[in-house]
């Protein structure tokens, strides 16, 4: 049974345009769970409805959390290149790492 959480995750994911991504933890903050990225992979994993694009959900790092090779890993890379995302050794171009911790509490050091 579908509960308030999962509809508010599903509803994150769909609302990725196409052509972008977004890492498992930031579909979560966009749900109003933030530190949830972990429920947003199980739910994909359990997901049987073919329109939702849950090619556009990758790691925080851009990486595809797919084994390489295996048919789903070629499935998301194949979806995400036919909307002109650059995928290159199974990551996402251009998507930056999260930030570190000094980072994230100090700022940027560029």
């Amino acid at each position: 049974m579908e509960n308030p959480a999962h509809r508010r995750v599903i509803a994150a994911i769909r609302a990725i345009p196409s052509g972008q991504v977004a890492g498992y933890g930031e579909v979560a903050r966009r749900a109003g769970l933030p530190g949830r990225a972990r429920m947003v992979a199980r739910l994909l994993a359990d997901n049987d409805d073919p329109g939702l694009p849950w090619h556009r959900v990758v790691r925080a790092d851009g990486r595809i959390a797919f084994p390489a090779g295996s048919d789903l890993y070629l499935e998301q890379c194949r979806r995400l290149r036919a909307e002109d995302v650059q995928v290159e050794a199974g990551r996402v171009r251009g998507m930056r790492p999260p930030p570190s911790l000094d980072e994230h509490l100090w700022g940027d050091p560029g």
